[in-house]
C-alpha cells in the first residue's frame, strides 16, 4: 500500500468514527489549560486531572501564580512527574505570562516558546487547542502510533514525525489528528500489548497482527 493511500484511509476512518476528537485534561481557561499541559510532560492526563482542581482554587490567574514561591506552587504538585522542574518552570512562566504578554496566553508558537518549560510541543498543544492553529503536537503516544501504522517511516526525532505527518495530512485537519493519535495510542494502540482485534484501523496498519489461527497476509 502507498503512504498516501494509508493516509486517505486513516484519516477517513477517523472523520467518520471520532469526528470531534478533543483533549482529556481539564481546564476552564487558556491560563490553566497551558498550565495543564506544562505538568502533562511525561505524566498521565488523569493523573494531571487529580490535582489541578486545588490548583486552580489557589492559582485563578498568572498573576496570582506569578506572585508565589517556587515552594508553594510544589505543594499543589509535588505528586505530579518531576515536580520541582515544573515548579520552578510554573513559577518562571507565570512571572513572563504577566510581564510580556500582560497575562495572556499568546496564540503564536514562537512566542509561546518563549515562556518557561513551554517547549515544541506544549507550545502546540496550546496554540491548537486554544487557537485552532495547523500545527501536529508529537507526544510518546503520536510518535509510537505513528511509525506503528506506517503514516512516519524512519522518523528518529518527535520534529521528524511531526515533518512527515504535516507534509500527509491536511492543515486544516491537523489540530484534529493530534487528539485522533493519542486518544488512539492511549486507548488501543498501547505501547505494550495493542488490541490490534479492536482496532478499526487495523486494515491499513502495516504493523498490525494477524489474529490467532488466521493465516499471516
Amino acid at each position: 500500500m502507498r503512504r498516501t493511500e494509508r493516509y486517505s484511509a486513516v484519516i477517513e476512518w477517523f472523520e467518520r468514527n471520532m469526528p470531534n476528537p478533543e483533549t482529556e485534561l481539564n481546564y476552564s481557561t487558556p491560563f490553566e489549560l497551558l498550565v495543564a499541559v506544562i505538568l502533562s510532560a511525561q505524566c498521565t492526563d488523569k493523573r494531571v486531572n487529580m490535582v489541578t482542581p486545588r490548583l486552580w482554587e489557589r492559582f485563578a490567574t498568572a498573576e496570582s501564580m506569578a506572585e508565589a514561591s517556587e515552594s508553594e506552587i510544589f505543594e499543589y504538585i509535588s505528586s505530579i512527574s518531576y515536580p520541582n522542574n515544573k515548579a520552578r518552570n510554573l513559577a518562571a512562566m507565570a512571572r513572563m505570562l504577566v510581564a510580556d504578554f500582560g497575562g495572556v496566553v499568546p496564540s503564536s508558537v514562537e512566542e509561546l516558546q518563549r515562556l518557561p518549560g513551554v517547549g515544541r510541543k506544549t507550545a502546540n498543544v496550546v496554540a491548537s487547542v486554544l487557537y485552532g492553529c495547523e500545527v501536529m503536537p508529537v507526544d510518546t503516544h503520536v510518535f509510537r502510533v505513528s511509525a506503528r501504522i506506517g503514516l512516519t517511516v524512519g522518523a528518529k526525532t518527535p520534529l521528524q514525525t511531526e515533518e512527515q505527518l504535516t507534509k500527509y495530512i491536511p492543515s486544516h485537519l491537523l489540530p484534529k489528528a493530534h487528539h485522533w493519535l493519542i486518544l488512539h495510542g492511549r486507548y488501543v494502540c498501547t505501547a505494550r500489548n495493542p488490541k490490534c482485534g479492536e482496532c478499526g484501523i487495523a486494515e491499513w496498519c502495516r504493523s498490525r497482527r494477524p489474529e490467532k489461527g488466521a493465516p499471516k497476509g
